[in-house]
């Protein structure tokens, strides 16, 4: 193992999004990042204009090397020539790829992970906002060795992180980025004195945290008020959550629990519309509406949507 007063690490940083960039900011201040990669430039907005990821405008603007394969898995030039790059170890942070074990094999020390959750709960590409939808009171950030599994390897450092009541995923992630970036850096600093102690994550409590897909943006109304409310901070700022009027979706981007208690109704139905917003019940509870965006117009208050389109009392909301 190197000592603390050895030369820094050879690094090749692997991640995509902006929560991956205060782990490569602060890495391209410690250690030596010979190389960047990450995901293909993509269509982005309503123009489908092409688009660099956060990490390779960053890296660009430090001059390290950019390398974006549209998939490892099937590339053994570039895995070839990744190992030419000799790097110490590989840093991976919301890449958006699974490494095959041939890229596992390259540095010395391996890879190391960055992960969005207390491992080993919340395995997946949406920790953050899986966290959030089943209601956790806290989170955290975990480094881990890499395998080949989906984030099953061995524990290395883990620091807990508290979720806020109101919270969302967009406020969240921000948060745990930060706290990620001081994880990575103390892992390598102990990595570097020797001092780590792999730990096997415990199977039989992982759970699982897939890629959100558009529909778990839809209000089941009927799970209780606290669970619609979970849902949707956890959906924010993508896929945003949604419901249907009459056949008409509205895209509802405010709302809060009225009551977590009682029963109100059907679920999704309509009870009145008061000066806090439109209350609907839900399985358990009710909910308020206070904004929403019908399809194709603005975003607006459940107010002013009522005084251009009336709304009918008892009528059921649909997923």
């Amino acid at each position: 193992m190197p000592t603390p007063d050895s030369p820094r690490l050879r690094v090749i940083f692997m991640g995509t999004p902006d929560f991956a960039l205060p782990s490569f900011e602060a890495l391209a201040e410690s250690e030596q990042v010979i190389a960047a990669v990450t995901q293909p430039d993509r269509p982005k907005g309503r123009g489908e204009v092409l688009t660099a990821p956060p990490i390779k405008t960053a890296a660009l603007k430090r001059s390290v090397p950019v390398f974006q394969p549209e998939r490892i898995r099937k590339d053994p030039a570039f895995i070839q020539q990744l190992a030419q790059l000799n790097p110490d170890v590989i840093i991976v942070v919301a890449f958006g790829q699974i490494l095959p074990e041939s890229v596992l094999k390259i540095p010395r020390f391996g890879c190391i992970n960055v992960h969005g959750s207390l491992l080993p709960k919340y395995r997946g590409a949406a920790p953050i906002q899986w966290a959030i939808i089943r209601g956790e009171q806290e989170t955290g950030i975990t480094t881990i060795q890499m395998d080949p599994g989906m984030d099953t390897g061995p524990m290395l450092l883990r620091r807990p992180v508290p979720i806020e009541p109101d919270g969302t995923a967009a406020t969240l992630a921000p948060r745990l980025a930060k706290v990620g970036a001081s994880v990575l850096i103390e892992t390598l600093s102990l990595l570097k004195e020797g001092k780590l102690t792999p730990i096997p994550q415990d199977h039989s409590e992982a759970t699982l945290a897939p890629l959100l897909k558009k529909e778990d943006g839809i209000i089941r109304w009927e799970e209780s008020a606290e669970a619609i409310f979970n849902r949707a901070r956890g959906v924010e700022p993508w896929p945003g959550t949604a419901t249907f009027y009459q056949g008409k979706r509205w895209k509802v981007t405010k709302l809060q629990i009225g009551s977590r208690e009682g029963g109100y109704g059907q679920p999704g139905e309509i009870l009145r519309l008061s000066e806090k917003g439109l209350e609907v019940a839900a399985g358990m509870g009710y909910i308020l509406i206070n904004e929403l965006q019908p399809e194709g117009g603005r975003r607006m208050t459940a107010q002013e949507y009522a005084a251009g389109h009336p709304i009918q009392e008892r009528t059921v909301l649909h997923p």
